[in-house]
């Protein structure tokens, strides 16, 4: 055994009903070491973490933590050994303040003086470079804030072993690089740090060793610096892949959706949108960039319905839509599919199966007042067919499934509600490469079919090579609505900070703006 081992997982196998998760799999993870895992959703990474985290017991293979076997029984027992795993989908208890939810589990932490566990947390953050509000409730958070308090509660517990599931999946390019530099300074002080991504640039940046899996299995380890990319892709997905965007110009449009003026506020008063307008058409995926919570969720969550416009309007069609509820919406004969942020959280009932999420979308829709599961349980066999969702089953429950699968049960529900306005928000967060590609491709169906797309997205350049137009936000309003063909990433990240497209011209003319 390598004496400089934290963690070592020899020949692990685990099954869930006739899927085999991990199928002999072997890891090793040095002190000091960023190690990436990789592979296609499905591929195991996940539940081969959660068995080192205490939540799962391997069927076969054994686990030894810094050289000593171990079996562990319960969560409380990785964390005893200074394990700590950052989930995919958030563990934290809404109607709690952060500190609270910090704290939770810890014997006699939760009796902490209000005032001097405050102090201890912000202490803890400003010396790892993160900014959390001690006294705020969960459910009053951004998704940024989510995922940054989940680094904060495995920090103070003391973990030298940090295993993180998609963690930069969430957070600003800002936030990326403060949580590059907490990583990095944990390994400068020998802790082992664990990271599950699919974004092989940063792979390439942050990680020692790369490990893939595939299929359950695991395939091979590399140093990252004697690895290229191309042959980690050909790895996890198991065989060469074209990793390009098809864009089709159709000049047949029609005008659909037109946003006049409109502003929304938020429960503070303050303006979550000011004087938003823009138009959207068929044969046409609008793009939406900005930095976290520019707008973006405003903007999806007015046009679907969900909150309210408190001024300006909407018109799908020349009908002015404000002020009606969703089900209004619906009963005018608009068909919209609207796939949220947060798709366990607004877009799926986690505990029921892909059937009853079906059943949800359709059941008004159906005639009398008997409920008939045929039709849904025959849509579920189809949506999982057409979109290879890896699952046991259509009654199998959808927080069981992984993040990419859990995805395409969303998106395959509301494609095939075959809606005439589709609204994405951040569709492929947290996807592996062969899962995000697919949806690009079923929106650019959508888009064949005349469907009119809206893609909210953080990947400027996914953004740039699928979307025909771009509208950037910051701080509620538009900044500018540009032609990804005839501007810059560059110029679209000015935007982004608050810039307009007259300001970067006329900067660029005068040599200010070329950083």
């Amino acid at each position: 055994m390598h004496q400089n081992l934290a963690i070592e997982m020899k020949n692990i196998s685990k099954t869930f009903g006739e899927i085999k998760a991990n199928d002999n799999v072997s890891l090793e993870v040095r002190h000091g070491e960023i190690h990436a895992l990789l592979g296609e959703n499905g591929a195991g990474k996940t539940t081969l973490m959660n068995m080192l985290s205490g939540i799962y017991t391997p069927d076969e293979g054994t686990i030894a933590i810094n050289g000593e076997e171990v079996r562990f029984s319960s969560p409380k027992d990785p964390i005893q050994l200074g394990i700590g795993m950052i989930h995919q989908h958030f563990k934290l208890i809404d109607v709690m303040t952060a500190k609270e939810n910090i704290v939770i589990g810890q014997k006699g932490s939760f009796f902490t003086k209000g005032k001097a566990l405050s102090k201890e947390i912000k202490e803890l953050s400003d010396k790892y470079g993160l900014d959390i509000d001690p006294d705020k409730k969960v459910y009053e958070m951004s998704v940024g804030e989510k995922q940054t308090l989940e680094i904060i509660k495995v920090l103070y517990r003391g973990a030298k072993i940090l295993i993180m599931d998609e963690p930069t999946a969430v957070l600003t390019p800002q936030e990326i690089k403060k949580l590059f530099n907490i990583i990095r300074n944990m390994k400068e002080q020998g802790c082992a740090v664990v990271i599950i991504t699919h974004k092989l640039n940063e792979v390439m940046e942050i990680s020692d060793r790369v490990t893939v899996l595939r299929k359950g299995k695991s395939i091979e380890t590399h140093n990252t610096k004697d690895v290229k990319v191309s042959e980690l892709i050909e790895l996890v997905v198991g065989k060469k892949v074209d990793l390009s965007i098809s864009k089709d110009k159709i000049e047949e449009k029609k005008e659909l959706l037109v946003m006049d003026d409109v502003t929304v506020l938020d429960p503070e008063g303050k303006n979550a949108l000011e004087d938003v307008s823009f138009g959207l058409s068929t044969h046409e995926i609008l793009g939406v960039a900005g930095v976290a919570n520019s707008g973006q969720k405003e903007l999806c969550e007015s046009i679907a319905g969900l909150i309210k416009v408190n001024k300006g309007r909407i018109f799908f069609d020349d009908q002015n839509i404000v002020g009606k509820t969703p089900r209004e919406i619906i009963k005018l004969g608009i068909r919209m599919g609207f796939i949220p942020e947060d798709r366990l959280g607004m877009g799926l009932v986690a505990s029921m199966d892909i059937v009853h999420n079906i059943i949800l979308k359709d059941y008004q829709n159906q005639p009398g007042i008997v409920l008939r599961r045929g039709p849904c349980i025959e849509k579920a066999k189809r949506i999982v067919k057409e979109l290879d969702i890896q699952t046991p089953g259509i009654t199998t429950p959808v927080k069981k499934l992984s993040g990419g699968n859990i995805q395409k049960v969303l998106l395959g529900r509301e494609i095939d509600s075959a809606p005439r306005v589709l609204i994405t928000a951040y569709p492929v967060r947290g996807l592996d490469i062969g899962a995000s590609y697919k949806i690009y491709d079923l929106l650019n169906e959508q888009k064949k079919k005349g469907v009119a797309v809206i893609f909210v997205g953080e990947d400027l350049d996914v953004l740039m090579d699928l979307c025909d137009r771009i509208m950037v936000l910051c701080h509620g309003k538009v900044t500018g609505i540009v032609d990804p063909g005839k501007v810059s990433k560059d110029d679209i990240g000015l935007l982004m900070t608050g810039h307009t497209m007259e300001e970067i011209k006329s900067g660029k003319k005068e040599g200010e703006l070329n950083d």
